[in-house]
């Protein structure tokens, strides 16, 4: 005899809308708990497809359907079997339909997926010689395209995205390659009124300059817009002195000649310094910051630093620039 969850499960099939309606709301009521999350993936074989079918459906099942995905995608268990599955091509699918009206939940979702890394090749679509970085190249597309300053950013989530796939070689390899442009699309967005985004742009560059030892050139190429995403949010908020500022690209120096919100995100400044950090290991990356007048910034941003994390940081770049160049430690020394 079936239990009542497995009957549950199986009214999400129904070809009655409003049971079908009626099981996926409580279904998406059950993955708000622990407790619940375990019971259903006794069923998962059945559920997880049940559920991605309806997120094709109109809004009143698709979204509860994607809210209840969103959940299960928690439980890494259940995300690799979604994966398998080939959810991620689906939900890529939905996500660009025309009437789609889930798409914050569906960019939520591939977040979750993208913890793994069968998840990261599914979208990167690896062994797919032909599609090969098409998922990435549209999702960066939108990621760019869509505005913060809307109701609803249904490409927020995307920068978490990023992130995920260039903890791996193969998307670092694909978001530097300088025929697709893609990270200099993406260091756009760094000053975006959105945290998310913001924080998905900098763990993104952070991790790209991983390749430094490697794709050093790649990254220099966008030197222009590369430069303020990582050094604005550790220059603190002091007016530069017009000397220091001479040394500056023009963009970079105009940023500074004039009072600023403080980056608040800690582990913003931290994804930066540690960028920064990677990029000048290499020689030419050591000449290119400092071409920039890059130490002087990190000395004036250290001194109203207050965060140990942050402060660490600044201090393994200073110690770098010392035993490379012999400069001097960040003082307390004021800029005007």
């Amino acid at each position: 005899m079936a239990t009542e969850l497995e009957e549950l499960v199986g009214f999400l099939s129904s070809p009655s809308p409003t049971v079908a309606k009626a099981a996926v709301d409580i279904v998406r009521g059950l993955t708000g708990s622990e407790d619940g999350l375990q019971s259903l993936a006794n069923y998962a074989k059945i559920l997880l497809p049940s559920l991605a079918r309806l997120l094709a459906g109109k809004k009143e099942v698709s979204e509860p359907a994607a809210e209840a995905l969103v959940n299960l995608s928690q439980n890494s268990g259940l995300a690799a079997k979604m994966v398998e599955m080939g959810m991620i091509n689906a939900a890529m699918y939905i996500l660009y339909k025309p009437d789609s009206s889930i798409g914050r939940l569906l960019a939520m979702l591939l977040v979750n997926l993208t913890q793994l890394d069968v998840g990261v090749a599914s979208l990167l679509q690896t062994g797919e010689e032909k599609m090969q970085g098409l998922y990435v190249l549209k999702l960066v597309r939108s990621f760019c395209r869509s505005s913060d300053e809307a109701r609803e950013d249904p490409f927020e989530h995307v920068g978490s995205v990023l992130v995920n796939i260039s903890k791996q070689e193969a998307g670092r390899k694909l978001l530097l390659d300088p025929r697709r442009g893609l990270l200099k699309q993406i260091i756009r967005q760094f000053d975006s009124s959105s945290p998310l985004r913001r924080k998905g742009v900098s763990g993104t560059i952070r991790n790209c300059c991983f390749e430094a030892e490697s794709q050093l050139q790649n990254l220099l190429l966008i030197s222009e817009f590369l430069w303020p995403a990582l050094l604005l949010p550790v220059a603190g908020n002091k007016i530069y002195s017009e000397q220091d500022r001479s040394k500056m690209p023009l963009e970079l120096g105009s940023a500074l000649s004039i009072e600023r919100e403080p980056v608040d995100d800690p582990e913003i400044r931290v994804q930066a310094l540690e960028a920064i950090y990677l990029i000048s290991l290499q020689e030419a990356g050591l000449r290119a910051f400092w071409s920039v007048n890059g130490p002087r910034i990190i000395q004036v941003g250290y001194e109203d630093e207050e965060d140990p994390k942050v402060m660490g940081a600044y201090e393994q770049l200073g110690s770098m620039l010392i035993n490379s160049s012999g400069t001097e430690e960040p003082t307390t020394e004021t800029s005007n």
